[in-house]
C-alpha cells in the first residue's frame, strides 16, 4: 500500500523520495502502548459532529487517538485496501493486471468518472484499481469485488492480516449511508492504523505493486482540503478519502517528510450534515495538524 521500511522508495510526483532511517518491523515490540493525551472535543462541538482520529509516528512508535475504538462508516476509504487485496490475487496468479473486463450500462451507479466513459468497452484490472483508488470510481470498486468472487470473498480477506473488527456488509453506493449506531460497513480508527502499518510495512506486496498503489494514492486529486491541507509544507501524502451521507467525511493514509519517518493517519468525521463540505474538510485538516503537533512532528 505504500513503501517498506528499509528497501523500498516512495514514488512521488517529480521523483523518488527515499525514506530515511530504519523503522520497527511489525513483530517487534512497540515503543509505546499508551496514546498521548489528545483532545478534539472542541472540533466536534463546532458543528455538532463526531470525530475519530488515530495517528502513529512509525519511527518513534508514538501514537495519538481520539475515539479510536468507536465505529465510523469507512465509506470509500476501503478502496485502498481493495486494491491491495486485488494485487495479492495477482501475485498468487489468481488474477492478471492486464486482463480486460467488460463494462456495461448495468454496472453504472453514481460517481463513475472513469467507468461511465468505458460503457460498451473494457477496462483492465489495473485500470479498474486505479479508477477506484485515484478518483474513487464506485462501479470500478464493485466490479473488482465481483471479479474476486463477490462480497463474501472480499469480507473474508480482512482477517488475513489480523483485522476482525471491520464490518463489510454492502457494496457501493449503499455502504455510504453512515447511519447513527449502524455497525454495517464500519471500522475503528485504531484498527485502520494497524491495517495501514501491516500493509505498508510488510512483504505482502512486491515493490512493483507497492509503487503502483502508492502512486495512485499520491496522485489522487480528491480531498485536497483534508489531510493534505493539515500536513506540513513539503510532506508527501499518500491517502484515500471517503465521503457519505450524514456528513461522513473521511481520509486515511501516510504522511512522509523529505527526511525521517512517516506518520500513518486515519480521520473520520460524521454526524454534522448541516455543515458545509468546506467546514467538514477543515475539521479533518485541523485534526491532522493537532495530531502531528501531539506527536512532535509539526
Amino acid at each position: 500500500m505504500a513503501t517498506g521500511f528499509d528497501r523500498r522508495t516512495l514514488i512521488g510526483g517529480a521523483g523518488a523520495l527515499a525514506l530515511v532511517g530504519c523503522y520497527p518491523r511489525r513483530d517487534e515490540p512497540k515503543a509505546e502502548e499508551t496514546p498521548q493525551p489528545f483532545l478534539l472535543n472542541d472540533l466536534e462541538e463546532r458543528h455538532g459532529g463526531r470525530l475519530g482520529m488515530a495517528a502513529l509516528d512509525v519511527g518513534s512508535q508514538r501514537r495519538v487517538s481520539w475515539r479510536g475504538q468507536e465505529r465510523f462508516a469507512f465509506c470509500s476509504t476501503f478502496k485502498a485496501f481493495l486494491a491491495v487485496a486485488t494485487l495479492e490475487r495477482v501475485q498468487r496468479e489468481e488474477e492478471q493486471l492486464d486482463r480486460a473486463v467488460a463494462v456495461t450500462r448495468a454496472d453504472m451507479i453514481p460517481h463513475a468518472p472513469v467507468t461511465e466513459k468505458a460503457i460498451g468497452r473494457t477496462l483492465t484490472i489495473r485500470e479498474l484499481m486505479q479508477a477506484a483508488v485515484e478518483v474513487s470510481d464506485n462501479p470500478a470498486a464493485n466490479i473488482l469485488i465481483r471479479e474476486m468472487g463477490g462480497i463474501a470473498v472480499w469480507r473474508s480477506w480482512w482477517p488475513t492480516f489480523g483485522d476482525t473488527t471491520t464490518v463489510i456488509s454492502r457494496l457501493e453506493p449503499d455502504l455510504n449511508t453512515a447511519l447513527p449506531n449502524d455497525p454495517r460497513d464500519t471500522c475503528l480508527p485504531d484498527q485502520t492504523i494497524a491495517n495501514i502499518r501491516e500493509l505498508a510495512f510488510s512483504d505482502r506486496l512486491t515493490p512493483e505493486h507497492d509503487q503502483l498503489i502508492t502512486g495512485w494514492m499520491i496522485g489522487s486529486p480528491t480531498g485536497a482540503n483534508r489531510i493534505k491541507a493539515g500536513a506540513p509544507q513539503g510532506w508527501t501524502v499518500a491517502h484515500k478519502t471517503g465521503t457519505g451521507s450524514n456528513g461522513a467525511t473521511n481520509d486515511i493514509g501516510m504522511l512522509t517528510p523529505l527526511s525521517g519517518s512517516p506518520v500513518l493517519m486515519a480521520a473520520y468525521f460524521t454526524g454534522a450534515p448541516e455543515a458545509t463540505d468546506d467546514q467538514r474538510d477543515a475539521v479533518i485538516a485541523e485534526a491532522t495538524r493537532r495530531a502531528l503537533k501531539a506527536l512532535g512532528r509539526d
